[in-house]
């Protein structure tokens, strides 16, 4: 049995506010000297960048979806070890699950994974008693979840507070722990898949959540919010283990992991399940490293913004040819998303590597949602046969988006779909996996590249 003081932050919808409020109170709570440990739910990979800003410990993601609702409450506990209190960010509605899926993967189902107690996020503008509905449709709704506070956000004036909090006492019976004016709204710049990443915005991020952290400890009670957090109960789980789910390989082979601005999308797990593999985890810039760190025996480049990069990217021509060099040589990549599109010939018409026969280009369009996938080929990630579980979240388009051996096969409404490709020694792909729900990939990979560094590669 083991417990974290710890609440949700959740919302009737997305564009509510739930990330100022969540970073503001991560950051208000950790201005007190507290140790917060941030957490946010579903794929997300934009919001705990700032939660970390906030914390100064990992953001971290709890997908019941990719990694099991048995893995939620575990995963938790490794994530908060240590901490005060523990903040954890909903996402979209709170409700909203897995498409087609019920409750699965929803900020509902994790809270009641958690055991944990749900402040929502309220929208007040354009509305007065009307709230005291809404409020008590979320709270009757799931009598498993319990909502146990409101915070009110853009509120236009003491007036406006007044009659919110009026209709929500006399009809909701869920008390107000805070309110948030319309006019002390904070800047979080964003684009086409969300808020910008923290990573890019140094100073200005870090502004921000200063400023989310004054507006939030000024604007609620934080007081209260602890005494809230302090009645979730114990839960009967271990914290999760990456030395329980991976054996080590021998020779402690070098992992570089592509980081920095333009490949910022990582889970904190996939690095620790590499480490417990036996790996030595090497993070690099390729928007500065003119080469792989020394002894580079396996390459992962994860997610993130290329396409904003591209110039950079394709003029650091001494990178690109070292990493074509590098799977020339037989040594195992595994690429996500950016890292696709880094290993095509080019990007918006720009050379990148040329590791893999295919361009890529922005588009409008956005691809978005959870996969259930199976390995169609055997790589250094995964074995053919493999099932996996993953998201798709990008804009832009690869053509073609499948080799001659594609990396996986998964079924849409509109019928089975090929994707991604399996050449040599590389696997690339669009799909986004956390390693704490497949473990085996990790495995899998330390193993590759333990292999190419015992061949003298």
């Amino acid at each position: 049995m083991s417990t974290v003081p710890r609440l949700v932050v959740a919302a009737p919808s997305s564009g509510a506010g739930k990330t100022t409020v969540a970073t503001g109170l991560i950051a208000a709570l950790a201005a007190r000297g507290l140790a917060v440990s941030p957490h946010k739910v579903g794929p997300d990979y934009i919001d705990p960048g700032y939660h970390a800003l906030a914390a100064g410990r990992p953001g971290r993601n709890l997908d019941a979806f990719m990694c099991g609702p048995e893995r939620i409450a575990p995963l938790f506990l490794h994530g908060a070890a240590g901490a005060d209190v523990a903040v954890v960010e909903g996402v979209m509605g709170l409700f909203d699950g897995a498409s087609g899926r019920g409750e699965l993967a929803s900020t509902a189902h994790v809270a009641k994974l958690l055991r944990a107690p749900v402040v929502l996020v309220v929208d007040g503008s354009s509305q007065s008693r009307s709230v005291a509905a809404l409020v008590h449709g979320f709270a009757s709704w799931d009598p498993q979840v319990r909502l146990a506070g409101v915070i009110l956000n853009r509120v236009a004036s003491d007036r406006h507070e007044h009659l919110l909090r009026e209709a929500l006492e006399e009809g909701s019976g869920v008390p107000v722990l805070g309110a948030l004016r319309r006019s002390a709204a904070v800047a979080t710049p964003s684009r086409h898949l969300g808020l910008i990443p923290a990573v890019e915005r140094s100073a200005e991020a870090l502004k921000a959540v200063a400023d989310m952290g004054e507006l939030v400890g000024s604007s609620v009670d934080l007081d209260a919010l602890l005494e809230l957090a302090r009645t979730a109960p114990d839960l009967d789980a271990e914290p999760w283990d990456p030395s329980a789910e991976v054996s080590p390989v021998p020779g402690r082979p070098r992992i570089a992991v592509a980081g920095g601005a333009a490949f910022s999308f990582s889970y904190a797990e996939n690095a620790e399940l590499l480490g417990a593999a036996g790996a030595e985890v090497v993070p690099f810039d390729p928007l500065h490293a003119r080469a792989l760190p020394e002894g580079t025996a396996g390459l992962v480049i994860g997610g993130g913004f290329p396409e904003l990069y591209v110039r950079e990217l394709s003029g650091n021509a001494a990178l690109r040819a070292a990493i074509a060099q590098f799977a020339a040589a037989g040594g195992p990549i595994a690429a996500e998303c950016a890292g696709l599109l880094y290993l095509g010939r080019e990007l918006d018409g720009l050379p990148m590597c040329g590791v893999l026969d295919t361009g890529a280009r922005m588009t409008e369009r956005l691809t978005l949602g959870y996969r259930e996938a199976v390995a169609l080929h055997d790589s250094p990630l995964a074995a053919a046969g493999t099932r996996v579980r993953g998201h798709e979240f990008h804009r832009t388009v690869c053509e073609p988006g499948a080799g001659e051996r594609p990396a996986w096969g998964w079924r849409l409404p509109t019928g089975p779909r090929t994707e991604g490709f399996t050449d040599g020694s590389v696997h690339a792909s669009y799909l986004h996996l956390h390693w704490a729900g497949a473990p085996m990939v990790a495995s899998s990979f330390a193993a590759a590249a333990a292999a190419f560094r015992g061949s003298g590669g």
